[in-house]
């Protein structure tokens, strides 16, 4: 370690003044430093605004002419007509796979990626457009996607833009009651699904009587409807969407004449996997959805028709609709994946072959924490399994960069000879990351930033406001803050006085987070009552009350501190921050997934917590417990306690109050997947729903 030392001070002394003229560090601090927003009269309880926001005020379109998303793609399709536009793989094979404890898995081998052009997209929106008005679908008759991001999701879409037909997007995971209600509530009469989830439709179409038409996506002749057993009720037709493409493009449905969207009619109806109760719809413009394209775009640094993107999350979710949608508009590719085949060490994966973005080389990836936390230790398992010699030579290379890092210089030696292996596990090229839908931990945010070689930047908004709120600066070189507010945008700190917050305490302005402007939701279908509780008019400015709280700081960034719901005051008059603490402990290695109980009749606070198999048995076996499944593991005391040190040490030394930290945790062998009716698509804590599910569990805790 002390030759390191030495020779980086000399590398440092020899290279200083180069790097430092051609690095120009002091313009990196300056730009980081620099003031990104500001109260609109100056005062702390006054609107807060970009400082990029022109002064005709909060901006609409980012191109003029673009009023609808059919506008926007349109314009694209005129000017990237031979680009590539929508990628998918090929599959190759299914193979299974036995792993070490003697199960057997299905596994993937996949090809190189298949990609279809702007011109040959927008061939088939419109073949596909009139295909369904010869299936008598009208203009504002909605229609339900409830199918897995893809391709062939993205086109149904910006069919559904074209012509006119509200979308209805329904998770794939949502559970039964989830999906018929969605269905039912809308009445939408022809739902567009996958293959994959045909069955789990097929359960949910005998109590959704207002559906007369499923299409069923898939490319290939193995994928069409007709090779497989369906079972629908009477009056149902299944197609596949070729069968509805080369329907539209007979000659007789080439003439028809489209009835065009107006920027304020409704887009999407996009139902939120919400935390508590069944989904509400919320009801998305056209208008809405160009306000945050254009917010987004301006944060977005050179995002152009060089830019490759990998589209994985949900597009039933806000933000990977938004971020796709400005990716079209300057003629970026898209290649599709999934969680499950991302990377190479993917579960669907073959070992020894290469997952999505080894092939694809995306330059940008967006990403929510949970995903964030597996590539994290995914890289670090990866860096634990060399020698001896390279993890020593990591760590002096990784807190080397970081002193670099915040004083405004770059590594390039670094980066090609220690982080390059980190760097290909999401394909080589990425040069930015975005974060969203939950707290990203500033110990998660410097580690992908270092390692992966790219600012990596988490934003903040939620459907009620089309994804939007604020946006990194991607300049900005601090941690755990979402930026400042848009320039689509303006964001209000309400007081909350019971709480403690108000836009006079010191140093810095807190409040409930409200946002206003046009990205500002229609509210929710159907419930106006709930509409008119959490949206509301101030000033002529229509607002959406997040719930969230927040504080401005000196640069015009904010930083999200806390939750109305989150926040407990426990029996003797303590304030717990249920998902501050979720933040830190899950940054614990043994830590998979975690809730933190609390509750203002008990004086404590407890957590459920999923572990991280891998790291749960070696804590194991240095107790000298050997040969036991992750079941059984769960249930052993000695485990449990060890389990309870590791994460009281880990956050007593993040600087959590003991009081915030569980006097008693349950180990839960089963992930939480949306699947499972525990957490949201965007693998949000369903608090009440845990709560509900492991009541016995909560209440032994607090018993002993």
């Amino acid at each position: 370690m002390c030759a390191l030392m030495i020779v980086s001070f000399v590398y440092d002394l020899i290279t200083f003044i180069p790097y430092y003229i051609v690095q120009r560090p002091d313009n990196v601090l300056k730009k980081s430093r620099r003031i990104k927003a500001k109260p609109v009269s100056g005062q702390p309880s006054d609107p807060w605004r970009s400082v990029d926001v022109p002064s005709s005020g909060l901006t609409t379109s980012m191109y003029p002419g673009c009023k609808t998303l059919d506008d926007l793609f349109t314009r694209a399709c005129k000017l990237y007509s031979n680009n590539p536009c929508l990628g998918t793989r090929e599959v190759l094979s299914e193979e299974e796979e036995p792993q070490p404890n003697g199960k057997v898995f299905k596994k993937l081998v996949l090809g190189s990626y298949q990609w279809e052009t702007y011109s040959e997209v927008a061939k088939r929106i419109i073949h596909f457009g009139n295909g369904l008005i010869a299936l008598k679908q009208t203009p504002k008759t909605k229609l339900v996607i409830f199918a897995e991001t893809r391709a062939e999701w993205m086109i149904a879409a910006q069919t559904c833009f074209r012509y006119n037909f509200p979308v209805v997007t329904l998770y794939g995971t949502l559970g039964m009651d989830a999906i018929i209600y969605g269905m039912n509530e809308t009445q939408a009469p022809l739902v567009i699904t996958s293959l994959e989830l045909l069955p789990k439709l097929q359960e949910v179409l005998p109590q959704t009587p207002s559906v007369t038409h499923v299409i069923v996506m898939g490319s290939s002749a193995a994928a069409q409807p007709s090779s497989i057993e369906i079972k629908v009720p009477d009056g149902i037709t299944v197609m596949s969407m070729l069968e509805v493409e080369n329907l539209g493009s007979q000659p007789e449905q080439i003439k028809i004449v489209v009835a065009k969207p107006s920027p304020d009619d409704i887009a999407v109806i996009m139902y939120t996997s919400g935390s508590t109760g069944l989904p509400k719809g919320v009801m998305i413009s056209h208008r809405n959805l160009m306000c945050q394209t254009t917010g987004k775009m301006n944060r977005l640094p050179d995002l152009g028709d060089k830019d490759v993107y990998v589209g994985y999350l949900p597009l039933a979710h806000v933000m990977e609709l938004v971020l796709e949608s400005c990716c079209l508009a300057v003629g970026s590719r898209i290649g599709y994946s999934s969680p499950n085949t991302l990377t190479d060490q993917s579960s669907k994966i073959k070992r020894g072959s290469s997952g999505d973005v080894t092939v694809l080389k995306p330059t940008l990836v967006t990403a929510v924490p949970v995903i964030m936390d597996r590539i994290y230790k995914n890289a670090w398992e990866k860096v634990n399994s060399s020698s001896l010699i390279k993890r020593v030579l990591f760590q002096f290379a990784y807190d080397y960069k970081l002193k670099h890092l915040v004083r405004g210089f770059n590594t390039p030696l670094c980066n090609k000879v220690v982080f390059q292996d980190i760097k290909d596990l999401l394909g080589g090229n990425v040069r930015l990351m975005i974060c969203g839908g939950a707290p990203l931990s500033g110990t998660m945010q410097r580690f992908m930033s270092v390692c992966f070689c790219c600012p990596v930047g988490q934003g903040y908004g939620l459907t009620e406001t089309c994804g939007s709120g604020t946006m990194p600066d991607f300049t900005d070189l601090t941690t755990e803050r979402v930026g400042p507010p848009t320039i689509n945008n303006e964001i209000l700190l309400r007081d909350w006085v019971e709480g403690g917050y108000t836009s006079n305490n010191k140093p810095y302005p807190q409040g409930e987070i409200l946002i206003g402007g046009g990205n500002v939701t229609q509210g929710y279908y159907n419930n106006p009552e709930k509409t008119a509780e959490d949206f509301i008019s101030i000033g002529g400015t229509r607002y959406f009350c997040t719930g969230d709280i927040g504080q401005f700081e000196e640069d015009g960034s904010l930083r999200i501190i806390d939750r109305k719901k989150d926040l407990v005051k426990l029996q003797h008059g303590e304030y717990i921050s249920l998902a501050q603490t979720e933040t830190v402990l899950k940054m614990c290695p043994l830590v998979e997934q975690i809730c933190v109980v609390a509750s203002s009749d008990k004086n404590k606070v407890v957590a459920l917590v999923v572990p991280n198999e891998t790291h749960l048995d070696a804590l194991a076996k240095e107790r000298g417990i050997v040969n036991s499944d992750l079941k059984t593991l769960c249930q052993n005391e000695q485990v449990v306690s060890a389990v309870l040190r590791e994460l009281t040490n880990h956050g007593l030394n993040a600087k959590l109050q003991r009081v915030a930290l569980p006097i008693k945790v349950s180990l839960v062998p089963d992930h939480w997947m949306p699947d499972t009716g525990l957490v949201t698509g965007a693998f949000k804590l369903k608090r009440k729903v845990i709560e509900d599910r492991f009541k016995a569990e909560i209440a032994a805790m607090y018993k002993l």
